[in-house]
């Protein structure tokens, strides 16, 4: 599976946001892993985090496991090759990433794999919400990409799983697109909790180059920012 640039803003993001956090994560959990790219951008950062990795496909799972070994952090992530809706996790967690199937619906390719990849064949989207639901700490946080259009979709499946979203930014390729992505970090419901933080993030601005906040997020995982 390709690593992707909003991929990777997700990763950098969610990174800096663990580490700017008042106390230490200490347990992290990447559903849907893929090449293992969101672990290994959080371990750059959070080395004092252990990270569990789940995923259900044998390739990616395989490639994943090369890129965690032959990282500086293999001690740090823990791979697991399993069905996330069925695997039985032994911890509850501070921090849930996932960055799940995107075209649920939509018309579908030829190639199973990136069909599982993509188009949510294996993992719906109320199944990540109940997989968090199950494993997050009452005090914990989670953080999802998900593809704009599914804006309405996932503030409801929120909300009727009792789960308050803290954050919302919208991702754009440029200032001169519309919104393409959303990233949500969110918690469980309590009393005199905030409303929602409304923020956005351009990768690129009016003249086709990186954005200074884009550049900020990127510059110690991109080579040449």
């Amino acid at each position: 599976m390709k690593v992707t640039t909003d991929g990777c803003l997700f990763g950098a993001f969610v990174s800096a946001e663990i580490s700017n956090q008042d106390s230490e994560v200490e347990k992290i959990l990447d559903i849907g892993c893929g090449t293992g790219l969101l672990s290994l951008t959080i371990s750059q950062k959070n080395q004092g985090s252990l990270i569990d990795a789940i995923e259900i496909d044998k390739d990616a799972f395989e490639q994943s496991l090369d890129n965690v070994t032959t990282s500086p952090w293999a001690d740090k992530i823990k791979m697991i090759h399993a069905d996330a809706r069925t695997y039985h996790f032994t911890n509850k967690y501070d921090v849930i990433i996932s960055n799940p199937p995107f075209y649920e619906n939509d018309l579908k390719g030829a190639d199973s794999k990136k069909n599982i990849a993509h188009h949510n064949e294996g993992l719906l989207l109320p199944d990540l919400i109940n997989i968090i639901k199950n494993n997050l700490t009452p005090s914990g946080i989670f953080y999802i990409l998900l593809p704009f259009k599914r804006n309405e979709e996932i503030k409801k499946l929120l909300s009727d799983n009792y789960f308050h979203i803290q954050q919302l930014i919208l991702v754009r390729q440029s200032v001169n697109h519309d919104y393409f992505r959303i990233i949500i970090a969110g918690v469980f419901k309590a009393a005199g909790q905030v409303e929602t933080t409304i923020d956005e993030i351009d990768i690129k601005d009016e003249n086709g180059n990186y954005t200074r906040l884009f550049i900020s997020l990127l510059q110690d995982y991109y080579l040449h920012l």
